[in-house]
């Protein structure tokens, strides 16, 4: 079933600890671009053997960081934004096994989709890297997940990163989330272990 990926706009002002955040100020398709260090410095200390696909491109934050590090990217996202194929991630029609890594900052109200639907297409041994606020360690539904499909390792990030609304960085002068990437690898079933970078 198609999403159309929008959120509470009061929910998350709230997170990013900025009240004066209107409804009107939230992006329709919950797009908020990722700062590309976040990425180039993830990938400093996580490496990925095989294509990449970058599920919610957005327009090419994180694919551009990518490829310019040597990776093979295939980019798509749910509405057009000048880059990518646009493509349904979480569409049910999708469902053959992909031999690609998947590494992205999904719409956060989807994010526990993005979770399963990652895990059940991706080849076993294949990695899931997603960009999310460390408030996502909780809650009772993530626990379930969790439990039965344990992420290898979380690397929180040790200094403030930054996702800008529509992509629009000059914008946002800080931020008030904590990031962490939380890192899965299809099959595994250990320990969960924290780290921690930039």
């Amino acid at each position: 079933m198609s999403k159309d990926w929008t959120g509470n706009s009061v929910a998350y002002a709230k997170t990013l600890g900025a009240s004066s955040h209107a409804s009107y100020d939230r992006q329709e398709h919950d797009y908020y671009a990722t700062e590309p260090k976040a990425v180039r410095l993830f990938l400093d200390i996580e490496k990925f053997e095989g294509k990449i696909w970058e599920c919610a491109c957005g327009e090419g934050s994180l694919s551009n960081e990518m490829k310019a590090l040597g990776y093979d990217v295939y980019s798509s996202d749910l509405v057009d934004r000048g880059y990518g194929e646009v493509k349904d991630f979480l569409s049910a029609t999708n469902n053959q096994q992909i031999d690609m890594n998947i590494i992205t900052n999904p719409p956060y109200k989807y994010a526990n989709d993005f979770i399963v639907r990652s895990l059940s297409i991706m080849q076993t041994g294949k990695k899931l890297a997603l960009f999310l606020p460390i408030r996502y360690l909780e809650g009772k539904a993530r626990k379930k997940i969790f439990k039965e499909n344990p992420p290898k390792i979380i690397y929180v990030s040790s200094s403030r990163l930054i996702c800008a609304i529509n992509g629009e960085f000059y914008k946002q002068k800080g931020s008030a989330v904590s990031y962490a990437w939380f890192v899965w690898e299809k099959g595994y079933q250990g320990t969960t272990t924290i780290d921690w970078f930039n």
